[in-house]
């Protein structure tokens, strides 16, 4: 009689996403994946199925993270919306470890790896992205209506805006920019628009 396969899913699930998040999806070798989390390949696709069936599993994974700093947020409702902007910007990116920082984000660096190659991967980013722009554009057009805008400047352009400095931010701390240096371009970005 064979053994039960005895693992934990949560931790096989972020050390595997955690492969992803630092080298992309093509370089992380179905080898390096079974490194990294310790299971077998039998394991690997008894449990989880093949590569790309595991990397939307992370990917999912991952957005649970997304859906908690959401709802701490953007989605909180006793948070005026700037401040849950800040806040936002806060556990997304400034806050966390050095170690996360310098990895930038799985969705972002995903997105721009899966581009030319596979449209599975694009539709589950895009879709996690529009998660995110929706809830910044709930409080934008909050704020629009409080008078909290710029004048001049929507509720859209400043989710794009913001958007836009969301995903720099991902790129440059990858690149080795400090906290330091990430919180002065959101308080820059979010100044510029208020």
């Amino acid at each position: 009689m064979a053994r039960p396969v005895e693992f934990e899913y949560n931790d096989v699930l972020n050390n595997a996403m955690e492969q992803f998040w630092r080298e992309g999806f093509e370089a992380s070798s179905v080898q390096k994946l079974l490194d990294v989390t310790g299971i077998n390949r039998g394991t690997l696709y008894n449990s989880f199925g093949d590569k790309d069936t595991f990397f939307k599993a992370c990917l999912d994974h991952y957005n649970k993270g997304v859906a908690k700093d959401l709802d701490a947020s953007l989605n909180n409702a006793d948070l005026a919306p700037w401040a849950a902007v800040e806040k936002y910007f806060d556990l997304a990116v400034l806050s966390v470890s050095n170690k996360q920082r310098s990895m930038g984000c799985l969705l972002v660096n995903s997105y721009c790896e899966s581009i030319n190659y596979n449209k599975d991967i694009q539709k589950i980013v895009r879709a996690s992205f529009a998660v995110i722009r929706k809830a910044l554009l709930k409080r934008m057009k909050e704020a629009e209506k409080d008078g909290k805008l710029k004048k001049g400047v929507s509720a859209e352009f400043a989710v794009d805006a913001l958007i836009n400095t969301l995903y720099g931010l991902r790129v440059n701390s990858r690149d080795g920019k400090n906290a330091k240096q990430l919180t002065e371009v959101v308080q820059f970005t979010i100044s510029s628009l208020q």
